[in-house]
């Protein structure tokens, strides 16, 4: 499918990255590239964070992502905001290292169930840390709360990017809730 050329685009930056800058990156200028990434590596990062639930994985996911916007900026055609396009890369890239095996298998407990992190309960008294509850949740149900709740992807969108049925996203989203519920509250 051609390509429209850079000066057609009809590109929506987010009010941070001037429409300029994004024109400048899709024509190969990097500075104007390393202007985006720093307007956006700190939101790409957290997404990860919370995906993964490991900083090192974040970080291999934060640097795929970036890889990928510079190869495929010229494919943007600015239908949603800049920074949604970087999130969109950024889930993939976490799906895609899942996909591949990337990560450290899990173990199970005898019972089947992949066991939540050992985390000191989430003081009432105190600021309740929403992150580290989200860090405490299960791969399967942290991505599903993050996907959703937190980004706005619908339960078709997630079953469609991960190659899973809708219904085990949702009873995810249950079983996500229902822990976080449990941290937050005792």
């Amino acid at each position: 499918m051609p390509h429209e050329p850079a000066a057609a685009l009809p590109i929506d930056p987010t009010p941070l990255v001037p429409r300029e800058t994004v024109r400048a990156a899709v024509e190969g200028d990097l500075a104007a590239f390393e202007r985006i990434y720093r307007t956006h590596v700190g939101r790409v990062h957290a997404l990860c964070v919370r995906l993964t639930g490991n900083e090192d994985e974040a970080q291999d996911a934060v640097q795929e992502t970036f890889v990928k916007a510079w190869r495929r900026l010229d494919t943007f055609e600015g239908r949603a905001s800049l920074s949604t396009w970087l999130h969109r890369l950024a889930v993939n890239s976490v799906l895609d290292r899942k996909r591949a095996g990337k990560r450290r298998p899990e173990m199970l407990s005898e019972d089947g169930e992949v066991p939540s992190p050992a985390v000191a309960p989430i003081s009432i008294e105190g600021a309740i840390d929403l992150e580290r509850a989200i860090a405490t949740l299960p791969e399967g149900a942290r991505m599903a709360f993050v996907l959703h709740d937190v980004e706005g992807w619908r339960h078709r969108e997630i079953a469609a990017a991960t190659g899973t049925a809708e219904g085990t996203w949702r009873a995810q989203l249950h079983r996500a809730r229902r822990l976080l519920r449990e941290v937050l509250t005792r």
